[in-house]
């Protein structure tokens, strides 16, 4: 069948007349009648049985109203695609972000860049870096953020802002000559709160540790920055976090040194290889990094 056989075909499925079918495609009442005896005589059998000016499908064209739905879903939004490409409809931007730079970073950066995209669409979601390469991949995001550059052949790893791994602890945790100085792993004391397992900053860190002959001692392990950075805000324990989460805390109820020694943190904008970046998306990703560089300079202050 052809893409219009189908297209009158579920027409008439939905309405039960040439005459609804007619309408709904906004075609004469002859044309439809035309297609499907058209339809009917290329698949060898009748479609529908004829009673009193309504059509009544048969079981095969129930059948065949299974197989042949997906695909006219599919031409139909082809037909909106096309007609928002004709009038010049704003586009949409799909972005994908880890959910440590969705919480901290993107609220900012979102709120300029409307600023000059007020009736651009974005669509915003949150995956770990695995699933973010797949999303990347498959077409389905047009960029993405991640503190990991997943060193994938299809993936580019645009580095936009960096920081340092960063120690958060309660207030009043350290003196204000201390807070001027960097924390060594065996200054590390009190409960500390860890990061799962295979977590690469949580990684980082224990091996940072290791190679100076620390053991930390984790009693609580999370599975995100954002509820370490939230225990510290309530004073559950001391946590090394990436510097974006550290910034984004709360600052009357947390205090932030750098970790020593200095271990770099980036926040890379990830896009597939194949698939330049539209001016709206460019701009979203250029708000991005000012907004990320912006919170790090205010955390350092």
């Amino acid at each position: 069948m052809r893409l219009r056989h189908i297209e009158v075909f579920h027409a008439i499925m939905q309405v039960g007349t040439i005459s609804g079918a007619a309408q709904v495609l906004h075609i004469s009442q002859p044309a439809v009648t035309k297609v499907l005896q058209h339809a009917e005589l290329q698949l060898g059998m009748p479609l529908f049985e004829r009673v009193r000016g309504k059509l009544y499908p048969k079981p095969e064209a129930h059948r065949l109203f299974v197989e042949t739905e997906k695909l006219n879903r599919d031409l139909q939004g082809i037909r909106r695609l096309a007609a928002s490409l004709k009038s010049r409809a704003v586009e949409t931007v799909r972005l994908v972000s880890t959910p440590t730079v969705a919480i901290s970073v993107l609220p900012t950066a979102m709120t300029s860049w409307r600023r000059d995209f007020p009736d651009t669409r974005c669509e915003l979601s949150t995956h770990h870096t695995s699933e973010i390469v797949n999303t990347l991949r498959l077409g389905e995001a047009d960029l993405a953020l991640s503190l990991q550059d997943p060193r994938h052949p299809g993936i580019v790893a645009e580095p936009i802002a960096q920081g340092m791994l960063t120690v958060m602890a309660p207030a009043g945790t350290w003196s204000e000559s201390q807070l001027s100085k960097p924390i060594s792993p065996q200054e590390l004391s009190g409960e500390l709160i860890g990061l799962a397992d295979r977590d690469p900053l949580g990684e980082m860190v224990v091996a940072a540790c290791e190679a100076q002959d620390v053991q930390p001692v984790f009693h609580t392990v999370v599975q995100t920055y954002q509820i370490a950075r939230s225990l510290v805000e309530a004073g559950a324990g001391t946590a090394v976090l990436d510097p974006f989460t550290a910034a984004s805390a709360a600052p009357e109820q947390v205090q932030c040194r750098v970790w020593e020694p200095a271990l770099p943190v980036q926040l890379y904008l990830l896009t597939a290889s194949h698939a330049p970046l539209s001016h709206g998306a460019r701009e979203l990703a250029n708000c991005i990094g000012a907004a990320a560089r912006a919170l790090l300079d205010k955390g350092s202050t």
